[in-house]
């Protein structure tokens, strides 16, 4: 699926895992969306993913989440 972010910015739904995940991804949980803002590489190859709202949400190596990506001009 591709679209438009609130900026004007295309937009794409991508499956994401500890490895792919990227700062800007927004990840909807309990309903909400939400923005990572940083990563924390944890042992074992999992991440820590900070959020707008200061939540926290720790992916495992095989975790497979859906996310919004905003594709960047190059």
């Amino acid at each position: 699926m591709r679209g438009w972010a609130p900026g004007g910015a295309p937009a794409s739904t991508v499956e994401i895992t500890s490895t792919s995940v990227q700062c800007g991804d927004v990840i909807q949980v309990g309903g909400q969306p939400c923005r990572v803002t940083d990563l924390v590489q944890l042992p074992h190859g999992a991440k820590q993913l900070l959020f707008e709202s200061g939540e926290l949400l720790t992916m495992h190596m095989r975790t497979r989440l859906v996310a919004v990506r905003v594709l960047r001009g190059r």
